[in-house]
């Protein structure tokens, strides 16, 4: 019932930055709770990167702590993710998610999925 995009992937040199966006769509009404980015890379678990309540209230990971901010547009119903200092370490394929109650023919309120955006870092 609702469909996440990603966008803003892609290859930086150690130490650059990259914003990520997703955004949620759907053609029934819905209300997004929280919203946060996973990622994993080949051969590791996915983990929690971020993520922000629908008051805004943020929480990460320690390893991106200073160096990455989670922030939520409602309005535009989309989150960023904003990393900087990036390091070898954060190569990873980025995933998007949120937790939405979607009005359709039935009241469905699920976690939903960005399909993944690759982010590489060289050093």
């Amino acid at each position: 019932q609702v469909q996440l995009v990603e966008s803003g992937g892609g290859l930086v040199q150690a130490g650059g930055s990259l914003r990520l966006s997703c955004t949620a769509s759907s053609r029934s009404i819905f209300h997004i709770f929280d919203m946060g980015w996973y990622r994993q890379a080949p051969g590791k678990q996915r983990e929690l990167v971020a993520a922000v309540t629908s008051g805004g209230n943020p929480n990460y990971v320690d390893s991106v702590k200073g160096r990455f901010t989670i922030s939520r547009d409602n309005a535009k119903n989309t989150v960023y993710l904003q990393m900087n200092s990036l390091k070898p370490e954060d190569t990873a394929v980025y995933f998007c998610n949120a937790d939405i109650r979607s009005y359709g023919v039935s009241i469905v309120t699920r976690r939903y999925w960005g399909q993944g955006t690759q982010v590489t870092v060289s050093s």
